[in-house]
């Protein structure tokens, strides 16, 4: 099996649902993930990008009730409920400005209790802050509810937020795309095809956008592959996709807390079949926070090329138990990727270099020992 599907891909023929699914339920994930290293070297070679943003979820109220997430709140004023002055979102930004990110990133609840123009002046203010600030702002979920809420279509809920300030959208709120499992812990938010409408649109304003995948809760492998292929298609049909990003579950403090968590190895299995099978999708995302750094380092060699940001500020992943900081500095960033042997590559949203680093010269274990045997000595703080 292994051997038809790497020949695929070596002449550069598009994989099928069977290829992916034989591709998952392969009991050899190293095999897997080195063809599509394979791939991932063809397209970018060693390098590895990370960039500055920023995470802000400026209000968790909402009215869905998705069985996955921990971080919702039902209505304002319950326990653990917040929604963020306009201003006070912008000083996360002007606290920030002696370094600051290269893009914000927010992803929000349903709110129901918000004026339209409260999303206009949160953006309009980030733009009067930092001019260059790339705004990479709202899922499509979000979207669709402007649209529905404010009485209007996707393409002027668009125009409105651009006219603001928004650059792209984020990926988020994707989960799976089949009916069987979406209406089973999504059932009261956009439909798969309103999800893939909104990007669809953006696309043709001139936008880019990325898109996720929510794996290893209820779902089965075909329900990943028929999601995966869905994507490569919007991407056939638009070109608009820029990064792919597989989101693991985290079963704390949600409805589907008697699940346990993926463990490494589908990590790693999602993200090298991902890289398999969206083969016009430019980047494929280690998401560290949801994986990781660990995991998403060695992922750098199982088909992703992307290790997302600093972040910051990331709340949603911390309320589900992720066990991953809540952000990465630069220097992390690169470290990580240097020991996994690749060339870290400072970018900002939309894939333009700002900073290329140079690969490390010995691993870190090593370059200890050479610092200790010239004599430089490490200190140990008590």
């Amino acid at each position: 099996m292994l051997d038809a599907v790497r020949s695929k891909v070596r002449s550069g023929e598009s994989l099928s649902f069977d290829d992916g699914l034989a591709l998952f339920r392969c009991p050899d994930v190293v095999a897997v993930g080195q063809l599509a290293n394979e791939v991932r070297e063809r397209i970018h070679g060693d390098r590895t990008y990370f960039n500055r943003n920023m995470r802000l979820e400026v209000t968790n109220v909402c009215v869905a009730s998705c069985l996955f997430c921990s971080f919702a709140k039902l209505e304002e004023g319950a326990p653990g409920a917040h929604t963020m002055r306009v201003e006070e979102a912008w000083r996360e930004l002007e606290v920030r400005m002696d370094d600051p990110p290269s893009e914000i990133h927010i992803v929000n609840g349903l709110h129901p209790g918000l004026p339209f123009s409260y999303y206009e002046e949160l953006l309009a203010g980030f733009k009067r802050i930092k001019p260059d600030v790339h705004l990479k702002c709202f899922t499509a979920v979000e979207i669709h509810f402007f649209a529905e809420h404010y009485a209007m279509t996707y393409r002027e809920v668009l125009q409105r937020l651009r006219r603001a300030g928004l650059d792209s959208l984020p990926g988020g709120g994707a989960e799976i795309f089949h009916p069987d499992v979406r209406t089973r812990i999504a059932h009261d938010k956009a439909t798969a095809d309103q999800w893939l409408e909104v990007h669809r649109v953006a696309h043709s304003l001139g936008m880019r956008t990325n898109a996720t995948m929510l794996y290893g809760h209820v779902e089965t492998f075909e329900h990943r592959v028929e999601h995966l292929l869905r994507l490569r298609a919007l991407q056939r049909e638009t070109g608009g996709l820029q990064a792919f990003i597989p989101l693991a579950f985290h079963p704390d403090g949600n409805g589907m807390r008697n699940l346990p968590a993926p463990t490494a190895v589908d990590a790693l299995r999602t993200v090298a079949v991902s890289r398999l099978l969206l083969d016009d999708v430019p980047h494929i995302k280690a998401y560290w926070v949801s994986m990781t750094p660990e995991v998403a380092q060695i992922a750098l060699r199982f088909g992703a090329d992307d290790v997302d940001g600093t972040i910051v500020h990331e709340t949603i992943y911390r309320a589900a138990g992720s066990r991953s900081p809540g952000a990465l500095t630069v220097g992390e960033l690169v470290r990580l990727i240097r020991e996994a042997g690749r060339i870290p590559v400072e970018r900002d949203t939309l894939y333009n270099v700002v900073r290329e680093y140079e690969a490390a010269s010995l691993p870190e274990a090593a370059m200890k020992v050479r610092e200790r045997n010239a004599a430089k000595r490490l200190q140990v703080l008590p």
